[in-house]
């Protein structure tokens, strides 16, 4: 996503117009790979094991035109942006008016509106449900013999479902506060599971990946409010197109997959996959900005409230694209 100049609607100039510059935000297991095992973990035990690995896109679903619509359609009810200032009766005879009482200056009304807090808070409950989720992920994979574990399939139909959830936000944003959930829970399950394989073949490399991905948040969250990081429309432009261009690489990688051909580099442990993995890990915490900048920016246009569980569902969904890419980018480390 992006990053505003300045914290708040006054540090946008007069050719921003509160609009929303965030494309990314969606879902894609467009990139399939499979991940393959077959390793002695410390007890000595083989693990074998493939599994399809799904590529977790950052965030398309999340853009101008989109938001765009949303004000275009909702300008003027209410929860949108402040009183619209019309006439109000207050007893007066028919075919004439008064001006509402006022108090004097007042606090700027939130009610109904998208808020920084709001988004935050919708942010921590989607997160807690993917972390519950994931641990039954993890308690679902079975290991039927010694050494052989079995994927669970409701696993797998919580990515689909997951992703499912996702695209249908992208035409219907204003049912994120129940989608979102959905996708917490489908995805968590995935993920989960597919921790657990991972796990068993690189001791401890979970852990490792959860403390850098949270690094990882963290460190884009104090660059973006010390303003040390400024997304500029440049900026913008370079990590929108460089994520289609890797999106659009998932795509290929999983078209050629079905014909049985692989790209060598998308799953080695060599050099050049190294490199790959650390691009998309990067292009990856980028898109953390973004998404901070659509909440701050979503919250300066006054947005409906529901777009709080919108922004929130796509800040969640970079997150576990990171938390993947920083996962198999440590197992290629290992396996050097």
């Amino acid at each position: 996503m992006t990053i505003a100049p300045e914290w708040g609607a006054n540090s946008l100039n007069d050719t921003d117009h509160l609009q929303i510059h965030n494309p990314d935000g969606g879902v894609s297991l467009l990139g399939e790979s499979a991940v393959h095992g077959d390793q002695l973990d410390k007890r000595g035990r083989v693990f074998r094991f493939a599994v399809p690995y799904y590529g977790v896109m950052s965030n398309p679903i999340l853009n101008d035109s989109r938001l765009n619509k949303l004000r275009d359609q909702h300008a003027g009810e209410a929860g949108w942006g402040v009183g619209s200032g019309q006439p109000v009766a207050t007893g007066q005879p028919a075919g004439t008016w008064a001006p509402p009482m006022t108090d004097g200056p007042i606090s700027q009304h939130h009610a109904g509106m998208m808020t920084v807090s709001g988004a935050a808070s919708a942010s921590m409950v989607l997160f807690a449900l993917l972390l519950i989720s994931a641990a039954v992920g993890w308690i679902a994979v079975a290991e039927p013999q010694p050494g052989v574990l079995a994927f669970p399939p409701m696993a797998l139909v919580g990515a689909l479902v997951g992703f499912v959830a996702v695209i249908v936000t992208v035409f219907k944003p204003m049912t994120s506060h129940i989608l979102g959930p959905v996708y917490a829970v489908g995805q968590g399950l995935f993920v989960g599971a597919l921790s657990r394989m991972f796990d068993a073949t690189y001791s401890g490399i979970v852990v490792q990946a959860v403390g850098t991905t949270l690094a990882v948040f963290g460190v884009m969250l104090f660059l973006y409010r010390t303003r040390i990081l400024r997304v500029t429309n440049k900026f913008r432009r370079i990590v929108i197109g460089a994520t289609l261009g890797v999106m659009v690489f998932y795509l290929a990688s999983f078209v050629f997959s079905m014909f049985g051909a692989n790209i060598s580099f998308f799953s080695s442990s060599s050099g050049v996959g190294i490199l790959f993995s650390l691009f998309v890990a990067g292009l990856a915490a980028f898109n953390l900005a973004l998404d901070f900048d659509f909440i701050e920016r979503g919250a300066a246009m006054g947005l409906p409230r529901r777009m709080e569980w919108f922004a929130a569902l796509g800040l969640l969904v970079t997150l576990v694209w990171l938390y993947l890419e920083v996962l198999r980018l440590l197992a290629k480390l290992r396996n050097r």
